[in-house]
């Protein structure tokens, strides 16, 4: 089996494993891969890290790009700090990770989703202690469940765009081209 490495350079032999690197491995495989994009060695790579204030020795460097030895979060910050890139992009799949605008719309859809899911949680926490309060005052559930349906029905709607901008698309080719054109349907 080819290794790791040459998974995420090639990308040819099995794309699927390349997504099975994670944390450290992906770490490892993209400090690597950042040094060699840059020509750099091992010794330069340190040297350039102890001037930033990150002690590392050369072999450190080596042992971590070959999964000898784990990154600290510390040296994983100088590494970031070093490459430019962010601590997240650092970490993610290094094929992805090296196209820095999907690590940011990737990042983008995780915040949006983790954002959404608070929000359920307190759409559901609310919904709950209207219950209970509708549960010692049950004289009051038909109405509170219609208020509460209007206004969920008009966010819904106050989302929607206006009519008149959800026009059909003009067909891609004239009708008498259209391979259909004709035909009964």
């Amino acid at each position: 089996m080819p290794d790791e490495e040459e998974l995420i350079v090639e990308g040819d032999e099995a794309p699927d494993e390349s997504l099975m690197l994670r944390g450290e491995e992906n770490v490892a495989v993209r400090i690597k891969l950042e040094r060699e994009a840059r020509g750099w060695s091992t010794n330069a790579v340190s040297d350039q890290l102890n001037e930033a204030g990150y002690e590392i020795n050369p072999s450190a460097v080596w042992r971590i790009e070959n999964r000898k030895r784990r990154v600290n979060l510390d040296e994983a910050i100088g590494f970031a700090e070093l490459f430019g890139i962010s601590l997240e992009n650092l970490v993610g799949p290094p094929r992805l990770a090296a196209h820095a605008r999907a690590m940011e719309l990737i990042e983008d859809i995780r915040r949006r989703y983790r954002e959404m899911r608070l929000a359920n949680r307190a759409a559901a926490e609310a919904r709950d202690a209207l219950d209970a309060y509708l549960a010692e005052h049950p004289d009051l559930r038909e109405e509170a469940d219609v208020l509460v349906s209007n206004a969920i029905a008009e966010d819904i709607m106050a989302s929607m765009p206006p009519p008149g901008l959800l026009q059909q698309a003009p067909p891609t080719q004239p009708e008498a081209d259209h391979p259909d054109a004709g035909s009964d349907r």
